[in-house]
């Protein structure tokens, strides 16, 4: 298994100023902040963003979700400091992802359990109330709503966790689903294997929103390369040796289990020092993606576990990286 060698497209543009977003902007004890899903509403921009405070080296933490605002997407974030997201029927959840459909807020988390990871969904119409629709079995995580529905369904994208009968380690793909109701899913179809792209060995899963063009749903991934022979840097010397990148695919627009367009280079790859240095080093976790009224592309990601970036491109220069299939 050899080095990875992959480079980001010259398309994408990290902002300046990047990161956005750090435990330093927590007005709380915070020791990281990332993982953010983001979204326009009512004419600011909303964050709800992940965070851990570890009460004691690597050991004992506080952890849970954060809520800020912006008038502009980058700067001035203002934390809500008695924000709390926990609906009823969950225990601790995490990896937020933001999505408007028909004028509503919805919610997709992991829940941790006892029993495992779940995917879990909720709604809000104020960020004060959330009512919970739905928490899949154990384990699923990473669930990504599309922003409107689809044949009159709402669709999601997903990442369930593969135990039996998988003789690859941690095989973990994008699946979708669909559900008249956000509450009751299945029709679930495999869409984007383990090691559909080269840069991708080990595991992938859905990012943020879905954009609907003229081409498909432009869709962003996360895609994980393994290599034995690489250790990358951690806080808690964990002897990690998985590289997180960003892949980019077109979904079929009536069926979104069907890949009609997919780059076999990765968007984007660690390399600046925020995303090289850090929690978990060499990590990029894309967890926004919001389309300007001038056809730029503000792709939010966590960078290293650690804090919130943002990275830009243009829609159309996005389009045609992605080689029809």
């Amino acid at each position: 298994m050899g080095k990875f060698t992959w480079k980001s497209s010259p398309v994408v543009k990290r902002y300046e100023g990047n990161p956005i977003f750090t435990a330093e902007d927590v007005p709380f004890p915070c020791s990281m902040a990332y993982n953010a899903g983001i979204i326009k509403w009512e004419g600011r921009y909303v964050m709800m963003f992940r965070f851990i405070y570890w009460d004691e080296p690597y050991g004992k933490s506080t952890r849970g979700l954060g809520l800020a605002y912006s008038d502009d997407g980058i700067h001035g974030w203002e934390v809500e400091k008695d924000f709390r997201f926990k609906p009823e029927g969950t225990t601790l959840p995490e990896d937020p992802r933001l999505i408007v459909i028909e004028g509503r807020v919805y919610v997709c988390f992991a829940d941790n359990t006892r029993q495992g990871l779940r995917g879990g969904i909720a709604v809000t119409d104020d960020f004060e109330s959330f009512e919970l629709l739905s928490l899949s079995a154990p384990d699923n995580r990473n669930m990504v709503l599309f922003p409107e529905k689809i044949n009159g369904m709402f669709g999601r994208l997903e990442r369930p966790f593969p135990v039996y009968g998988r003789r690859e380690p941690e095989a973990f793909e994008t699946w979708y689903s669909d559900s008249p109701d956000c509450r009751y899913w299945g029709n679930t179809q495999l869409v984007l294997k383990y090691d559909d792209v080269p840069f991708c060995n080990r595991k992938n899963g859905p990012s943020g929103q879905p954009i609907k063009t003229d081409k498909g749903w432009l869709t962003l991934f996360h895609a994980t390369h393994y290599d034995p022979d690489t250790v990358y840097p951690t806080w808690r010397d964990e002897n990690w040796h998985k590289l997180y990148c960003v892949g980019i695919m077109l979904l079929d627009l009536e069926n979104p289990a069907k890949i009609v367009g997919l780059s076999m280079d990765p968007l984007m790859v660690p390399e600046a020092p925020y995303e090289t240095d850090g929690f978990r080093s060499y990590t990029l976790f894309p967890c926004a993606t919001l389309l300007e009224d001038d056809g730029t592309v503000r792709i939010y990601y966590g960078a290293c576990d650690t804090v919130v970036a943002l990275a830009t491109a243009k829609l159309d220069d996005l389009i045609d990286l992605c080689t029809p299939v």
